[in-house]
């Protein structure tokens, strides 16, 4: 049975989609172009950016933000003008938290998509946006196949003592451990360096930086420790969350203080972070551009505790021979990586600053003990492999 035939993949943010289209040809998947949809944005409007260069944009104004069915139809007909939606096969989503229950791709149906949806509390800023949208691709196309990719699934190899809080044993039993998250990328991250030939026991840390950020220590392609644990508020400083966290601030808020669960909530979800210490802007693009202190001290905070987190997961490992910056600011901003590698110059970290500025893939200088790389992240192309892994295996059994 031929194989050929479009698939699309859906990452769902908190408040953005994004959106991969995949042609399947000669046992390939080959990129067709990329949509993104910012409803934060005003006005409103879906942006498709084909592999040929072409820029599209298609206003989405009359849509309200919170209707995602509505926005998915307006995005399914601006598609099918430039391409082949005929052809579709299959519908691949980044699925955020898979708790103890999804150590891998799954096929989507009734059963799975309720125990994602049993998951939404662990992961409240993204989780829901991921189940609205699976729903939204059933409305409007009830007989395609949908897949899951879970962020959490990369991480099911920790470390025991990693996976471990210091609390009770029963808590841990029930389910309250560190997961980790941005596996897509991370899996990403493993698949392309073994294109550098690095020892295969090569000692790795990956920093995924966006408005979501977190690290990875791995071996042989697999994940050993994380900076993010039982939720995506952990770790280091993030556009709007503030990282790692003394739970005795939670406690003194919520009593002395006598703010809410929602209002907690709200705060270190959504006002912390690199909006928080600044006071500005949550984006690190203009806290760059700014000389105000408060716009330094969030960057310097941010970078300062990004060194501190590569160096306890390289402890885990016993040592480092490789650091990944990936993701949009960990690819696009020198400076950040040029402030946290001189943090590290202890461990053996040299950049070359002019590599370093042009973004290059290789920016450690000659001398550096460890190797430094900048890769591109391409989640989507793990959650199109994933999906097309699974679409064979459901022909196979049809």
């Amino acid at each position: 049975m031929t194989h050929d035939g479009i698939i699309l993949t859906f990452n769902a943010g908190s408040s953005t989609i994004k959106i991969g289209i995949y042609e399947h040809l000669a046992n390939a998947l080959q990129l067709q172009g990329r949509g993104f949809i910012d409803f934060r944005d005003q006005p409103l409007e879906f942006r498709l950016k084909k592999e040929t260069g072409e820029l599209l944009k298609s206003p989405l104004s009359p849509v309200p933000a919170e209707d995602v069915t509505a926005a998915l139809e307006h995005v399914f007909a601006c598609l099918a003008q430039q391409y082949p939606l005929e052809k579709m096969r299959c519908a691949g989503h980044r699925v955020v938290h898979g708790g103890d229950v999804f150590t891998g791709p799954v096929r989507i149906d009734s059963a799975s998509l309720a125990r994602i949806e049993k998951l939404a509390s662990l992961a409240p800023l993204h989780q829901p946006q991921n189940v609205r949208l699976i729903h939204a691709v059933r409305t409007l196309h009830p007989t395609l196949l949908q897949t899951a990719s879970f962020d959490t699934a990369f991480h099911t190899t920790l470390d025991p003592l990693a996976r471990r809080f210091a609390l009770p044993r029963a808590l841990h039993e029930q389910g309250i451990k560190r997961y980790g998250f941005h596996g897509l990328s991370f899996r990403h991250i493993a698949h392309t360096l073994a294109q550098f030939k690095l020892p295969p026991d090569a000692r790795v840390v990956a920093a995924h930086l966006g408005s979501g950020a977190s690290l990875c220590a791995m071996q042989n392609g697999i994940s050993r420790d994380t900076s993010m644990g039982f939720s995506t508020l952990d770790g280091i400083p993030m556009a709007t969350r503030p990282g790692a966290l003394d739970p005795g601030v939670l406690l003194h808020l919520m009593g002395s203080m006598k703010k809410t669960h929602q209002e907690v909530e709200t705060l270190l979800y959504r006002e912390s972070g690199l909006l928080g210490v600044s006071g500005l802007a949550a984006d690190i693009r203009k806290l760059l551009q700014s000389d105000h202190p408060d716009a330094v001290e969030a960057v310097d905070l941010f970078c300062f505790r990004i060194a501190g987190e590569i160096a306890r997961l390289a402890t885990t490992m016993g040592g480092m021979d490789t650091l990944v910056f990936t993701a949009g600011i960990g690819e696009h901003q020198p400076p950040v990586r040029a402030k946290v590698s001189e943090r590290l110059t202890w461990l053996g970290l040299t950049l070359d600053a002019a590599a370093n500025a042009r973004n290059a893939t290789v920016i450690n200088a000659p001398e550096s003990r460890i190797q430094a790389f900048v890769i591109p992240a391409d989640e989507e192309l793990i959650i199109a492999n994933e999906a097309l892994n699974l679409l064979h295996e459901e022909d196979f059994t049809d």
